[in-house]
């Protein structure tokens, strides 16, 4: 499955009955979740039955499509089996107990209470709650899918508008692509945003950093102004504005440079780093935020399955303490830049790291096992290669190939 968005244009009454659909939306969700704490051996079907018994209850609720309703049941439900599986794998930490929504900023609807125009370009929602038709604003086409296809449509309102997103189920359409015969490992980082396993690095954007100065500026106006009043709500909108042009600077330069990678390489290896346990050193959570790292590993997989392409995700655990040439474990601090061995290697440290991390990923998929003298490679087919670890790395890790696929 995969998400087309457009930005939608009504009148000002129009949003107005969307604002009340997403209200209406979290209010039978939060209905479903007290429902299920007040009630033992509660599931999902239940769930979708309570939201009927809503509607007669509320006339509000009655005003929205029965398929959005049983959408926000599932959404409650789905929180609550994500709670139990984290009780169940006994994950570190809070397990995830369902919360009330407070803001919430979508509603979702199914397979009816909408309609698609001949030309694609318009939205009607049939419901009772009366938005009417909506105009797309964007440069995609659903011409290419049917409506069976969809399985999901979405409005959620943001700083800047109101958008519509398609939940399509098809197949992903890939691309021919021509085998480059190269593979890099990845070593993600914050002084630089990666560096592979050639030496090449990619620089921080520091999209937040750069934007600090003016998000500070609108929080104080916020602050600043009357509880309750229009330059509040005005204030507050345009601080909204700042963080969702962040965020997409963010998504912007995380998906370029994705694409990138995987159209000039054949595997690509990164080190699967636990961002969420990151981010609990106070002294460095706000840097790790920004660099999106995980949203440019989402895109470095799409991209993989678009291209036909390899990508591993390996474990970082002593890449960096590993010496990338002799193996032996060199202990250093994060304050120590390069990596120096006995055996005489010294190289840049995220490009030590990098270089371990590719290893790792090759003895993982079977493309390369050591035995005593040498290293064998079987990255590239049937023919296996018998090359020293060191000329492998100086030739760039491309290797002779009688497949041009993994």
């Amino acid at each position: 499955m995969f998400v087309y968005e457009f930005k939608c244009l009504g009148t000002t009454r129009q949003y107005q009955a969307v604002d009340e659909a997403i209200r209406t939306s979290q209010f039978i969700r939060n209905k479903c979740l007290r429902y299920w704490m007040d009630n033992r051996m509660v599931n999902g079907y239940d769930l979708n039955k309570y939201t009927a018994r809503l509607a007669k209850e509320f006339p509000f609720a009655d005003q929205l499509n029965s398929t959005a309703r049983q959408a926000s049941a599932e959404r409650c439900w789905s929180g609550i089996t994500r709670f139990f599986e984290n009780c169940k794998n006994k994950i570190a930490g809070k397990k995830g107990f369902p919360r009330f929504k407070k803001h919430q900023r979508s509603v979702e609807y199914n397979k009816s209470g909408w309609s698609l125009s001949e030309d694609k370009k318009f939205i009607t929602f049939t419901d009772k709650n009366k938005i009417g038709k909506l105009k797309f604003v964007g440069t995609r086409d659903l011409h290419f899918y049917q409506k069976t296809e969809i399985q999901r449509v979405r409005l959620i309102k943001r700083a800047d508008g109101y958008y519509c997103q398609f939940v399509i189920s098809s197949n992903l359409a890939t691309e021919e692509d021509q085998p480059t015969g190269k593979c890099i490992g990845i070593d993600m980082g914050l002084a630089h945003f990666y560096t592979d396993s050639n030496g090449e690095k990619a620089e921080n954007p520091r999209h937040l950093r750069k934007s600090e100065k003016r998000l500070k500026y609108l929080q104080c106006r916020v602050y600043k102004k009357v509880k309750g009043s229009k330059n509040k709500k005005k204030a507050i909108n345009q601080l909204g504005r700042k963080h969702l042009k962040v965020s997409r600077q963010r998504k912007d330069f995380a998906v370029k440079l994705a694409r990138c990678v995987m159209k000039s390489n054949d595997f690509v290896a990164y080190e699967d780093l636990k961002i969420k346990n990151m981010v609990k050193n106070h002294s460095l959570a706000k840097s790790i935020s920004d660099v999106s790292w995980g949203i440019f590993k989402e895109w470095l997989q799409y991209y993989a399955l678009k291209f036909g392409k390899v990508v591993v995700a390996v474990s970082p655990h002593y890449t960096s303490q590993e010496c990338s040439n002799c193996g032996a474990i060199v202990k250093k601090t994060l304050s120590v830049r390069t990596h120096i061995c006995k055996c005489g290697c010294i190289l840049d440290r995220d490009e030590n790291a990098a270089i371990n991390i590719l290893m790792k990923a090759l003895k993982l998929m079977g493309y390369i096992t050591n035995t005593v003298g040498h290293t064998e490679i079987n990255a590239w087919g049937e023919k296996t290669l018998y090359l020293d670890l060191e000329t492998v790395l100086k030739q760039g890790r491309s290797m002779n190939q009688e497949s041009h696929r993994l």
